[in-house]
């Protein structure tokens, strides 16, 4: 099974395939994706790779963490879980 890892601090025109290839020189990747804002369609300056193996992921945490990538000093790390979101629904009652 493969192991998710979060990238932050990426320059805004990192793309999905630049992340790929950067963490490719480590083992396979399974994906690679930059978090967009919804609104404005830009890059929130961070992202997920997913490695195919967890020795894999462990070499390209070690290896990358702290190193320049497109200008910017890159914050690597194990992926979290997300966090259980509220229901809400967009600001307004439900009551009647």
């Amino acid at each position: 099974m493969g192991q998710k890892i979060y990238v932050g601090n990426l320059g805004f025109s990192v793309s999905n395939q630049d992340l790929k290839t950067k963490f490719e020189q480590y083992g396979t990747v399974t994906s690679a994706n930059i978090i967009m804002d919804k609104d404005t369609g830009r890059s929130k300056g961070f992202g997920f790779v997913e490695m195919s193996n967890s020795n894999e992921a462990t070499q390209a945490i070690e290896g990358l963490n702290g190193s320049e990538f497109s200008g910017r000093q890159m914050n690597v790390s194990e992926a979290k879980p997300q966090a259980p979101r509220d229901n809400r629904t967009s600001g307004r009652s439900n009551r009647y």
